[in-house]
This record gives C-alpha cells, sequence and structure tokens, in this order.
C-alpha cells in the first residue's frame, strides 16, 4: 500500500508540477509564438500588398508614357490618348479648343506617386522634360477647380519634394523649375477673379483669361477648395495674391451660409445668389469641407478651425442619418436626396483627423459594404431603394474608399483596413485592369469598361493603397494631402500661431500659450477634448466631434449619433426620450 501511496503522490506531484510550471510555460512560449507568428505574417503580407500595388502603378505609369505621353490622359482599351484637360468638369464637351494637343496631365499628376515609390531616377527624368517643354500659354478653355488641384497642386508638391533635405537630383540639375510653372499658372488663375464677389469664374482661358459670355454658375468646391494650393504657392513664391484671392473667395462662400450654418450646391459668381440649394458632403461640396481642416493643419490659422467646426457640426445635425448621410435643403434642414455618391467615401478620412474615429469607422464600413456587393462602388446608389442609380451606374477608379482605409489604419492600426485594402486591390485587378493599363468601369452591374485612365488613378487610388501597406516613405514629417492626393508638408514657417498638436518633436519653435489647442487623431490618438482657455476662466473650446444637447429639437436615434463628450472623451449614449447624455463608464 505504502508503495502504491508513494507512487501515486508521485504522479500528482509530477501533474502537479506540470500544471504550475511547466505547462504555463509552454503556453506562454505558445502565445510569444503566435505573437510573433502574428506579426511575421502581417509583415509579409504588407510587403507582399505594397509589391503589388507598384505593380499596378507601373502597369498604368508604363503605359501612359508608351502610348499617351505628353497628351493628358491615357485610353487603356485602344493603347490612345485622349487631351481631357479641357473637358474636365465640361459635361457638355462646350468650347473644345482646336490646336491643344495636352498638358501632359498624368505625368505631372505621377510625380509626388514616384517619389513615394523611391522611383528617383525616373522623377528626376519627368522634372527635367517638363522644365523643357510643359507650357501653360495654350489657348484653352479650362475648369479653374480641376486646374488647381491636378496640375498647380501636383506642381507645388513635387517641388516641394524636389527642394527637401533628401538630394534626388543629379547636382545642379533642378533649379526650381517646377515653383517657375506653378507660378505662371496661378498667374494665369487671377483674371477668374475679378468677379463683383471675388468668387471666382469656374472656367478660364488659360491664354486669354475668361472668356465673352462665360458661364457665371460655379459650384461651391470650385470656389472653396483652392486655399491650399494657392497659398502654398503664396508661401513659396512670396507672391500673397494667390493666397489671397482664394481666401477672399472662401470668405465670401462662407459668408453666403444659411442660418443653419449649410451651403447649397451651385451659386452665381457675379450676383453672390443661391442656384441649388440642396447640399449634402458628396458632389460639388465635398472638397470645401476638407480644405477648410486641411487648411487649419497646413497655415494653423483659426479661422479655419471656426468654419470648419461650425461646418461639420451642421453636418452631423442635418445630414447624417445613422451611420448614412443623405442631404438636404440649406434653408430649413429638410432631408432631399437619399442618396450615396461614390466622392462622400473621403468623409471617414476627414473624420480621422478631426479625432471622430468611431463615426468614421461606422460610415467607412457601409461604403465598403456597397463596394462588396457590385466588386466596386458605384457613382450614385439609391439609400432608400438600396439599387444603383439608373444613369449613373459608373466607376472611374476613385480613390475615396481607399483614401479613408488608409486614414482609419493610421489611426487605429487595425490590421482589418487591410484586409479592406487587400480586397480594394483584388477588385481592381480583376475587373479593371486589361493590357494596355487600368479602365474606368462603365456600369457596375455588368462590368463592361469604359475606356479613360484618369490621372487620379496614379495621382491617388494607387498612391493611398501603396502608403497603406507601406508607409515608410512619409516618416519623420507630417504631411497633410490635397484632395488629389498631392502631400504637402506642414512647415512652421507657414504658421502665424502653430497648434501645439501638429508641432513635430524635431521642431524647435516657440509656443505661444495663448494657442489654443484642437488634439489630431493621426498624432494624438485621442478624441479632441475642451481646453480652458488660458486668462479666461471657464471658457472652454468645444470639440468637433461633440453633439450638443443644447440644441432643443436636436434627436438622436442610436448611440452612435451622440459621438464624443468634448471634456472627458467618453462616450455618450442616446436617452430613451432621444436626447444625449454621458455614459457612466469610458
Amino acid at each position: 500500500m505504502s508503495g502504491k501511496r508513494k507512487t501515486s503522490w508521485t504522479i500528482r506531484t509530477i501533474i502537479i508540477i506540470f500544471v504550475l510550471i511547466i505547462f504555463p510555460t509552454i503556453f506562454v512560449s505558445c502565445s510569444m509564438s503566435d505573437d510573433s507568428y502574428s506579426y511575421s505574417y502581417l509583415s509579409a503580407k504588407r510587403k507582399r500588398m505594397s509589391h503589388k500595388v507598384r505593380k499596378m502603378f507601373y502597369h498604368a505609369y508604363d503605359n501612359y508614357m508608351t502610348y499617351a505621353f505628353p497628351h493628358d490622359e491615357l485610353k487603356p482599351m485602344t493603347k490612345s490618348f485622349t487631351d481631357s484637360l479641357s473637358e474636365l468638369g465640361n459635361l457638355k464637351l462646350e468650347n473644345l479648343p482646336q490646336e491643344y494637343n495636352g498638358s501632359a496631365l498624368t505625368l505631372v499628376e505621377s510625380l509626388s506617386s514616384l517619389v513615394i515609390l523611391g522611383n528617383n531616377t525616373e522623377f528626376e527624368r519627368a522634372v527635367i522634360w517638363l522644365s523643357e517643354n510643359l507650357t501653360f500659354d495654350v489657348d484653352a478653355r479650362i475648369n479653374l477647380f480641376e486646374c488647381n488641384i491636378r496640375l498647380l497642386g501636383g506642381l507645388v508638391s513635387a517641388h516641394i519634394l524636389a527642394t527637401d533635405s533628401r538630394n534626388r537630383f543629379t547636382q545642379g540639375t533642378y533649379n526650381n523649375q517646377l515653383l517657375d510653372l506653378a507660378q505662371d499658372l496661378g498667374k494665369r488663375f487671377l483674371p477668374a477673379f475679378n468677379t463683383p464677389t471675388g468668387l471666382p469664374y469656374a472656367w478660364i482661358n488659360l491664354k486669354y483669361g475668361v472668356m465673352e459670355n462665360e458661364t457665371t454658375e460655379t459650384s461651391t468646391s470650385g470656389c472653396g477648395s483652392l486655399i491650399l494650393e494657392m497659398g502654398a504657392l503664396s508661401r513659396l513664391t512670396g507672391d500673397p495674391r494667390f493666397e489671397y484671392a482664394a481666401l477672399h473667395a472662401l470668405h465670401k462662400l462662407w459668408g453666403m451660409r444659411s442660418s443653419l450654418n449649410l451651403l447649397g450646391t451651385t451659386l452665381d459668381v457675379e450676383t453672390g445668389e443661391w442656384i441649388e440649394y440642396s447640399s449634402g458632403i458628396g458632389a460639388g461640396v465635398d472638397s470645401f469641407y476638407e480644405y477648410l481642416i486641411k487648411a487649419h493643419i497646413l497655415f494653423g490659422k483659426e479661422e479655419y478651425w471656426r468654419m470648419f467646426q461650425s461646418a461639420y457640426l451642421a453636418v452631423q445635425k442635418y445630414f447624417r442619418y445613422g451611420s448614412w448621410y443623405h442631404e438636404a435643403d440649406m434653408r430649413t434642414g429638410r432631408a432631399t436626396y437619399w442618396q450615396l455618391t461614390s466622392l462622400q467615401a473621403f468623409w471617414p478620412g476627414v473624420q480621422v483627423l478631426v479625432g471622430d474615429i468611431t463615426a468614421a469607422n461606422l460610415t467607412h464600413r457601409e461604403f465598403f459594404r456597397v463596394w462588396k456587393k457590385f466588386g466596386v462602388l458605384p457613382e450614385r446608389y439609391l439609400l432608400d431603394h438600396q439599387i444603383v442609380h439608373p444613369t449613373e451606374k459608373y466607376y472611374p477608379l476613385r480613390p475615396e474608399l481607399a483614401e479613408s482605409t488608409y486614414y482609419l489604419y493610421q489611426a487605429t492600426k487595425d490590421p482589418w483596413y487591410m484586409e479592406v485594402g487587400e480586397a480594394i486591390v483584388n477588385s481592381l485587378n480583376l475587373h479593371t485592369k486589361v493590357e494596355g493599363g487600368f479602365a474606368s468601369v462603365r456600369d457596375v452591374t455588368t462590368m463592361q469598361l469604359e475606356d479613360h485612365q484618369h490621372s487620379f488613378f496614379l495621382a491617388e487610388t494607387c498612391k493611398y493603397l501603396y502608403l497603406l501597406f507601406d508607409d515608410s516613405p512619409l516618416m519623420g514629417r507630417n504631411y497633410i494631402f490635397t484632395t488629389e492626393g498631392h502631400p504637402l508638408p506642414v512647415i512652421s514657417d507657414w504658421h502665424e500661431k502653430l497648434p501645439d498638436s501638429y508641432i513635430p518633436r524635431n521642431w524647435t519653435s516657440i509656443k505661444i500659450e495663448t494657442q489654443k489647442k484642437h488634439a489630431s487623431a493621426m498624432s494624438m490618438q485621442v478624441c479632441p477634448a475642451n481646453l480652458a482657455s488660458p486668462g479666461h476662466a471657464g471658457h472652454k473650446i468645444e470639440s468637433v466631434c461633440h453633439v450638443p444637447d443644447t440644441w432643443s429639437d436636436h434627436r438622436c436615434l442610436t448611440d452612435d449619433d451622440c459621438g464624443i463628450d468634448s471634456t472627458n472623451c467618453r462616450r455618450r449614449s442616446c436617452s430613451m426620450a432621444g436626447y444625449c447624455g454621458l455614459w457612466l463608464f469610458i
């Protein structure tokens, strides 16, 4: 018996030792192995996907250079070209030039992408060609907004990248040629602002200025989304006219807002009267909101923040319905059109910049759900009927969903967003890749293709997808992206008063104690909190992602409508009575 008990005790002892010591060691070892495997897997996946996107870019770029350069854009199915600069925004194709042979639009749009991909040799070659051959002294009527974001933005951004601390050129090769081209183009824009209101004409002839009997109709985006490129041009050249013209137009436009802080879609530049009162966050208005917050980041002016904050809260109050954003009458706030437009997919990226991560994620997932339904994102989707708009079934290789995916991954580091990016890459290769490049989709329900590879596919779509999987090219400096995906660095010298949250650690600058602080989710990864203003005891700065209870007519449907409390960053809940209140727990 004693021998059996001893044996039994020994077995039990061995089991206890195994459970208490050896098993945990194995478990920890396995856990560490799993973590290591997970990291290695994600690292390998990012490398594989970045290589795949690189191949996409060069398939599009090389075919453009072979079959379309120096014309504006590639027609990939017929391996030919289109001089499309004068057609952008020109839906009726009116007043097209007779002797215009292109401005190498896609090459200019590709410059910053070449730098991000690390191809300095091709970047230098492109800059030399543009320096020697590109001219804007052409008899071509162009859309001011499109030319500003594509050509002027492309040149200004590329100039900055060409003159940063990294030597990308053979010594003596670059002498500010891109900036000279940008300044020449900017001067050709200025006659468009010679109106009774200061709001610019939507169309201008690059050689002769505003043409006789030119239309006076323009969009909110068209006259309210010029400040980044023209402001940067003034800072680089010392010529204040560009920034002044864009800022004056922006002030005039903001002064035309309704009592609800909403703006319409189209207006008259001579009378300053609205033509279309229905508004939203999509086509015709989208980049207006984007440029307010990005101008605040880039130039540090408090007025940009105040305008954006008021506009953002109005959007949340009158356009948002759960995870979606419909359109509404700027005068009454009443819903007009219940529809998703593909351009709205930029909105989650803007929300990331101001820290409204939860709302950004919810809306982003709805857009991705529609993407998965069709394989790409239709231009217009009727929310009330859950069908594609019968006349706007196309997908022109737009970047907005990839853009928001990139921003959300940067803010959260959630690998799910890489899965979204992988799905987008696979869809583009499956449905739009042809032998001569990447073609637009004419009908998302049949995947019938259209013979057009837009320049923004190289400037934005490929760029955001590449940065999603490899953001190392932008490490070491803060950038904002224009609405066309051209990076502009946040430079302390461009700020009269730079918000602390945008000052990188390696900068040396004098902190102004009275400067208001607005945290950025991209750098701080927190919701912007109310901060007491020095010298004004008890005064608070409203957080942009906070939905106030002070509006007696404000109602919430779900907790997601209530956002984040601005004083302590706690989630807010929707009461049974339909009002937002603070949760007891974070």
